[in-house]
């Protein structure tokens, strides 16, 4: 059960933080980013980075999920389904903050 609960909590942190991106709080994002973005961009950097984010912290709730309901019927068909919804939803957000930092920054370094 513990290898469940991880997952799960770590993707309802990763969420959090997702929806504080959004408000346009983009302190967590890294420093070089923050200072290349004008003021008046900042919004919506944070908005399409807050996405970025949720859909990756959702991804992972839905594996630990999966995982979940793998341990109580030990069918190994819903591991694979959370693997390929966590593959699927980390790319997609990766591929949204990417998008994020390529159209407001001019790239990612």
């Amino acid at each position: 059960m513990g290898s469940v609960v991880g997952p799960i909590v770590l993707g309802a942190l990763i969420v959090v933080l997702g929806f504080s991106n959004m408000k346009g709080n983009i302190a967590s994002v890294h420093w070089y980013h923050r200072t290349r973005v004008t003021e008046e961009n900042r919004l919506q950097f944070g908005r399409l980075i807050g996405l970025g984010t949720i859909l990756v912290g959702t991804s992972i709730v839905a594996f630990g999920c999966f995982a979940l309901i793998f341990e109580m019927t030990h069918r190994e068909v819903f591991i694979a389904i959370g693997s390929a919804i966590a593959i699927i939803g980390i790319a997609a957000g990766l591929a949204v903050s990417l998008y994020a930092m390529f159209k407001y920054n001019k790239g990612i370094f």
